[in-house]
């Protein structure tokens, strides 16, 4: 049988924190151990059960998501924390990440991402939203974040460079297709080669590792 993923939420909005929670209760993957109103609580609430994953609130009373981060990174380090954020919130974001946070979600982010983001951060990797906008990007490569814990840095050939480009710039399969005269299916194929080389899960992630590895420059998204 197959361990399942145990994870706490923080939230002070008590409706937000329920929906959520009973969402997760419904998934198989996952068991919900607990769940905090504030930074203080879910301090308690982490020594307490030691969940493997942390979904939390950015702006907490009594003590916020980004103080409550570094406080849970010190005392366990191989903790897994995702930020809730709302719009228009890029900068504490990149404070998040910066503490130690491991990726980061919209609040109206649907089921699907929500546990894609659980799923890829229980497995060491680090989740973006797919939604995250050029200048949130750019703010996370200047940041001192580490995009990449991996040492080394993937290959990529002239005609991925060339995809990669144009996925940063939002094109679709078929419009790279039509503009380097490839089949959708072609160009898809080479996406998942490029996802799987970057360790990336969605457009978010590419952007990102091309903006950090200078494959493309901030001008080119914005």
């Amino acid at each position: 049988m197959t361990t399942k993923i145990r994870l706490v939420i923080a939230d002070d909005h008590e409706i937000f924190r329920d929906g959520l929670a009973l969402m997760l209760s419904k998934q198989d993957t996952v068991v919900l151990t607990g769940q905090a109103s504030d930074g203080k609580d879910l301090l308690d609430l982490v020594e307490a059960v030691r969940p493997d994953i942390v979904l939390t609130d950015i702006k907490m009373p009594r003590l916020d998501g980004i103080a409550a981060t570094r406080a849970l990174m010190n005392r366990y380090p191989d903790l897994k924390i995702i930020a809730l954020s709302m719009y228009e919130e890029d900068d504490l974001i990149v404070e998040m990440l910066e503490a130690g946070a491991r990726g980061y979600l919209l609040k109206n982010a649907d089921k699907k991402e929500i546990m894609e983001a659980v799923l890829t951060v229980s497995e060491g990797n680090i989740f973006y939203c797919k939604h995250t906008t050029a200048h949130l990007a750019a703010l996370i490569v200047k940041s001192k974040f580490d995009v990449r814990k991996r040492a080394y840095e993937s290959v990529f050939t002239d005609r991925e460079k060339e995809i990669i480009r144009l996925i940063c710039r939002q094109h679709t399969a078929q419009e790279i297709g039509d503009r380097l005269y490839l089949s959708k299916r072609t160009v898809e194929g080479y996406r998942t080669k490029i996802l799987e080389k970057m360790d990336a899960k969605n457009t978010a992630g590419v952007v990102i590792f091309a903006l950090k590895h200078r494959l493309i420059a901030e001008g080119d998204i914005i």
